[in-house]
């Protein structure tokens, strides 16, 4: 099962220190009118209100020798979309040492709940103001998201959550911005990020890293991997630069490698053109706690040992859908994780032959209509503690071929590349892409959504059996299927 369908909530002591004067009081979370959480049904208190990030300039000092410390100075650029006397960011732990709203100090500053950290300005901020907010801070990561490598080295990867346990943020999905790192650690050492780098400048006895990523991030997709890295580049078809990245146990892959253009270009065939300027891995040897095997870091997804074509399939078709296009809250995860690991499929039809009805299809058919809990979960609004269940993998990918076969493969994959188009760097809802989908078809397709997307039945059959798929009806008078079809149910293992 993959990782990141059991992820565990920690529960988090929160350093409440504040130096140079400024008084860190814990508040109750009805002290504040406005600002804690976006409305999210699932998370309520993620994200804030008030505000939009238009980029985050994270800076960090980490030195593997002392694994359990990290040294933070973020500034977060903004624009209030409503009057502010007060805002709330995003942060779990740390001390707290100083916080400056366009370059005075905070007057006050506070934690409320379990990742509130509170800034009431000097001066108010009104509608359509830009600001920034500059917060220093240091001492144990605690999030889910800081994984501490055996060595000392750092990986920090999550979802839905992993930015706030390492640098403030608004950490929703719907808001979405620019990212900087520069990042300093001892010489021998190095640091990637999302993006392209930038200039790395030596201290004594130090490194600095520097990275951008110049397209709209979603925070859960901002990375930073710390280790002695093997660093290979390369460039795709179109010269876009790539670069991998290699902890020392996890070993160097160059056939796997050198598949990752032909990836690229096959699944811009479906979705349309590759949404950003760089493009690699990184592989981190693992974990001394249970993350991620796999996520899709924008632009460059991290490994946890090695990959393969599979998953670079997978990780890389979310840089389409959950990357560029990301979701509007967590209940539509189906438009990351269905598209995800429906691109599987069509790659092992494409790079395969592989016949998607009878070995695929038929197959996750016969084992999962005489199972009632396999359909029990509904692909759009799956429930708390369940937006990234299973169900959304494999009974998502069979309801995206069965409606490959609803609609045509004309309308399906037009369809694609036109929500591509339309949402490029921004978000969107499932309702939206059934609403897209049945305007590029021509179809009224409530009823195929209904069964499949809202449903928590088996689909009826008109549905489960659409097109050329009414050849494995078993009430068929036809039979049909392809002894030894390839079985790719499985798709990406434990790849998220």
């Amino acid at each position: 099962m993959p990782a990141r369908w059991k992820h565990r909530h920690r529960t988090t002591t929160l350093v409440t220190a504040l130096a140079a004067g400024i008084a860190l009081t814990a508040l109750p979370a009805s002290a504040a009118p406005y600002g804690s959480g976006v409305g999210d049904p699932y998370f309520p208190d993620d994200g804030n209100s008030g505000y939009d990030v238009s980029e985050y300039d994270v800076r960090v000092n980490y030195d593997p020798a002392r694994p359990r410390h990290l040294e933070g100075d973020t500034t977060v650029q903004a624009v209030a979309t409503q009057d502010l006397d007060h805002f709330h960011l995003d942060l779990e732990g740390f001390q707290v040492t100083s916080v400056t709203v366009d370059g005075t100090p905070a007057s006050a500053v506070s934690r409320e709940g379990a990742h509130e950290l509170v800034v009431t300005p000097a001066r108010p901020l009104a509608k359509d103001t830009r600001f920034s907010v500059r917060v220093r801070y240091s001492g144990k990561p605690v999030g889910e998201g800081w994984h501490t490598l055996a060595n000392g080295g750092a990986s920090a990867t999550g979802e839905p959550h992993s930015a706030t346990a390492w640098y403030p943020a608004n950490d929703h999905p719907s808001d979405k911005a620019t990212f900087r790192l520069t990042a300093t650690v001892p010489t021998g050492w190095q640091v990637v990020g999302n993006g392209r780098p930038g200039v790395t400048s030596t201290g004594r006895g130090t490194s600095t890293f520097r990275w951008y990523e110049d397209r709209p991030m979603a925070t859960f997709l901002s990375t930073i991997g710390i280790d002695k890295f093997t660093v290979r580049t390369s460039e795709l078809s179109d010269g876009t630069p790539v670069i991998h990245a290699y902890s020392p146990g996890a070993g160097v892959h160059p056939e796997e490698e050198a598949q990752l253009p032909e990836i690229i270009d096959f699944l811009a065939s479906k979705f349309g053109p590759y949404p950003f300027s760089s493009a690699g891995a990184i592989v981190i040897d693992g974990n001394d706690d249970d993350g991620p095997n796999a996520l899709e870091t924008q632009s460059r997804p991290t490994y946890q040992g090695g990959f393969s074509d599979v998953s670079m399939v997978h990780e890389n078709a979310h840089q389409w859908f959950g990357n560029s296009v990301s979701l509007s809250d967590w209940r539509d995860g189906c438009l990351a994780e269905c598209f995800a690991q429906y691109a599987g499929q069509l790659w092992d039809e494409e790079k395969h032959g592989a016949d998607l009805d009878n070995g695929f299809y038929r197959s996750m058919v016969e084992e999962s209509t005489a199972d009632p809990d396999f359909w029990t979960t509904r692909l759009y609004d799956p429930g708390k503690g369940r937006e990234l269940a299973g169900a959304l993998y494999f009974k998502g990918s069979m309801m995206l071929h069965a409606l490959r076969r609803t609609v045509g493969d004309t309308a399906f994959f037009g369809t694609l590349k036109r929500w591509q188009r339309d949402h490029r760097y921004g978000n969107a809802s499932w309702p939206q892409f059934e609403a897209l989908m049945g305007n590029v078809s021509g179809k009224d397709l409530t009823g195929f959504f209904g069964a499949w997307a809202h449903g928590t039945t088996v689909p009826e059959k008109k549905y489960l059996f659409p097109g050329s798929l009414g050849s494995l009806d078993p009430a068929a008078e036809h039979g049909g299927g392809t002894a030894g079809a390839r079985n790719t149910w499985g798709g990406t293992g434990d790849h998220a």
